[in-house]
């Protein structure tokens, strides 16, 4: 796996980097906000131009239907999928508190980019970050909660059946949406479900 990880203090992503690039996956560590973007707007840039130089039955694409601002299909006739290349690495890690630009506005810009992104969150405030992703990213995102151990990021990682739980908790924020701001019992419901989905690795 090819993994983008924006944290500022070295003590703390050195072990992380050892401990995935020991188990094969290839890491590119940034110490801020600005240049993790500027490394994930390159990559995005480079795999969009690997792309269109191949035949377009090669292309690694996902499709994606096009929606309306409350996420909801949009079925009006003039309207037809999208392709959108995979995402340029299969996770970003990021401090949810990074100098020049924090983690959940580095977060908005990926997701605008490519809404298909794998994000996790590390944070001692994992609450707050949960709930701050529903208000701004209108989506939930996996949390880990600082500190934590080099072995619980590889395990949250490498189970892929962590993000795909997500999916289930996306649909009750789809409704929080719609009816207002989340209220502290949803909150904490989201709070659970994802607890239980990261099989309580580090909160």
């Amino acid at each position: 796996m090819k993994i983008l990880i924006a944290e500022d203090e070295p003590d703390i992503w050195k072990p992380y980097k050892i401990a995935l690039e020991a188990r094969n996956h290839e890491v590119v560590v940034t110490e801020n906000g600005e240049e993790c973007l500027e490394i994930y707007q390159q990559e995005l840039l480079d795999q969009t131009k690997s792309s269109s130089s191949s035949s377009l039955s090669s292309k690694k694409t996902i499709t994606t239907p096009i929606t309306n601002n409350n996420g909801d299909d949009d079925n009006n006739d003039n309207t037809s999928p999208t392709l959108l290349p995979l995402p340029p690495f299969d996770v970003v890690v990021l401090d949810y508190r990074m100098p020049k630009r924090d983690g959940m506005e580095v977060a908005k810009k990926i997701l605008e980019l490519n809404p298909h992104q794998r994000i996790i969150f590390a944070s001692a405030y994992v609450k707050e970050t949960l709930e701050d992703s529903v208000k701004q990213l209108k989506q939930v995102v996996e949390l880990m909660q600082k500190p934590f151990e080099a072995d619980a990021l590889v395990d949250t990682i490498e189970d892929k059946e962590v993000y795909q739980g997500l999916k289930k908790l996306m649909i009750n924020v789809r409704q929080m949406d719609k009816e207002s701001e989340p209220t502290e019992e949803h909150i904490k419901d989201l709070f659970e479900g994802l607890r239980k989905i990261q099989k309580g690795r580090t909160f």
